[in-house]
């Protein structure tokens, strides 16, 4: 994979995320208070205001990546045989569970 299309993969997804965040908390946020962070730029992906900082709590890192395929896979085996949302709790030796879930859940549950 070449540099560029890893860049433009990432961007994609900062821009959904940015997007989502938006859309969730329209018409209190405008353009003005999500912007996404620069390539090569320190801090979060997703930069909020003060105001969408209020909002939304949160600190965004999108990652964009192939090697992922075992989450995935995680995560479908937590929908299996249910009509209720998949939620996939994984721990890592020496680490405290991370929750993945799907985006658009994540961003229901906190509007």
């Amino acid at each position: 994979m070449n540099a560029k299309y890893n860049t433009r993969k990432g961007r994609k997804l900062q821009k959904l995320v940015a997007d989502k965040i938006l859309k969730t908390f329209r018409p209190n946020l405008k353009k003005s208070d999500v912007r996404v962070a620069g390539t090569g730029v320190n801090g979060p992906d997703i930069r909020l205001s003060k105001n969408g900082t209020r909002l939304c709590p949160f600190q965004f890192e999108a990652k964009s990546q192939n090697r992922m395929k075992t989450i995935y896979k995680w995560k479908r085996q937590s929908e299996k045989n249910t009509n209720l949302d998949g939620v996939l709790v994984m721990k890592s030796n020496g680490k405290k569970p991370l929750v993945v879930m799907d985006m658009d859940l994540f961003f229901d549950l906190i509007k």
